[in-house]
């Protein structure tokens, strides 16, 4: 049987960030997430096991890597990827409008491809 459904179905005035599993597998894992001006809070850092490449489909984001002095700014169409152990926080998401990410949580993947 099929899966489907859309990836810009409105979520509603969240107080929350939402996180909608779409596709595990052995090594992955693929989530959607809507921000509506969530940020990570202050002195926290994201640290994770895997590797993760996000897209930006809609809104607006910005990211801070540790030990870097400027944001990563991204706009729909933008992605990263995120090798595992970079503490990242998330600074800004649009307050106006949903942003939507794509994130894929995997393990080996080729990162020496440039930003």
């Amino acid at each position: 049987m099929a899966t489907c459904g859309n990836l810009f179905t409105p979520v509603g005035s969240a107080s929350a960030e939402v996180f909608n599993e779409l596709l595990r597998g052995g090594e992955f894992k693929l989530e959607q997430i809507v921000s509506t001006g969530q940020v990570t809070p202050t002195g926290q850092w994201f640290y994770q096991d895997t590797d993760e490449w996000v897209a930006l489909l809609s809104g607006g984001a910005r990211l801070l890597f540790e030990g870097d002095s400027d944001e990563t700014v991204l706009h729909p169409g933008d992605y990263v990827n995120i090798p595992a152990h970079r503490r990242h926080r998330v600074t800004w998401t649009d307050p106006e409008r949903e942003t939507v990410w794509l994130a894929l949580h995997h393990r080996h993947a080729n990162t020496d491809v440039p930003c």
